[in-house]
């Protein structure tokens, strides 16, 4: 399964690389912690990290 997972963000010609990213946010209401993870581009790891 992990390699059709692998294969699926590669695409023919483009050369990005692709870096599985894990943010922990705390919730305003409960006070307590949840954890947001998305799949994005190298070069948009900085941008993730910084948004609130």
């Amino acid at each position: 399964m992990a390699k059709k997972v692998v294969a699926t963000l590669k695409k023919e010609g483009a050369a990005k690389s692709y870096a599985k990213v894990i943010k922990m946010v705390k919730s305003p209401k409960s006070g307590s912690y949840n954890f947001k993870e998305d799949i994005i581009a190298q070069d948009a790891i900085k941008d993730f990290f910084e948004k609130k």
